[in-house]
């Protein structure tokens, strides 16, 4: 891939055939996990009246949906509060659809405009944006199952079975960093 450019009021990348499939299946692997858990919303039979809906109240298990739908509200790990932990519980099952929609919503965007074959991108200033947003959803996905901090090496010993992976999370970063300088000239 060459860095992204900006024409105006469009915004314009190209992806090697190889380089498509793997923003397109860790895209679509991301959006299934996100709908996965939107499926995990509780039936209310006054949310299908309202159309005002709900989500879990409880955080996800899996990390990697943890670091995606985080806390709407930060617990004090020590000794929380019950009058906190019902808040941030309200707060979850408040939002949190509404967050599943936008994250499912934006890679959504990046499916229908990432070819499978590659090719020519031209994004609106509006799906440029959702390319983001799905970008950083796949490196905060990938950074949490590589388990990357701010002291892990650029590269990591052949032997270790996370390196191919780390070089998907640094080109994927560098992409997301291009198309952020293009948006914003």
């Amino acid at each position: 891939m060459k860095r992204w450019i900006r024409d105006g009021d469009v915004v314009i990348g190209r992806l090697d055939r190889q380089e498509a499939a793997v923003v397109r299946g860790l895209v679509s692997q991301i959006q299934d996990m996100l709908l996965a858990r939107a499926e995990e919303a509780p039936q209310d039979e006054l949310a299908e009246l309202t159309g005002i809906r709900t989500g879990p109240s409880e955080a996800p298990d899996d990390p990697i949906l943890g670091r995606l739908l985080p806390d709407f509200h930060r617990l004090d790990d020590d000794a929380p509060d019950p009058d906190e932990v019902n808040s941030a519980a309200a707060l979850r099952s408040l939002h949190e659809p509404e967050l599943l929609d936008h994250k499912t919503g934006a890679a959504e965007i990046v499916l229908q405009t990432c070819s499978p074959d590659g090719g020519e991108i031209r994004l609106s200033l509006g799906e440029a944006e959702a390319w983001l947003a799905s970008l950083n959803d796949v490196r905060l996905a990938l950074g949490t199952a590589l388990d990357v901090t701010e002291d892990m090496p650029d590269e990591l010993p052949p032997e270790d079975p996370r390196s191919p992976h780390l070089g998907v999370y640094h080109w994927l970063t560098w992409v997301q960093d291009t198309l952020v300088e293009a948006m914003m000239r």
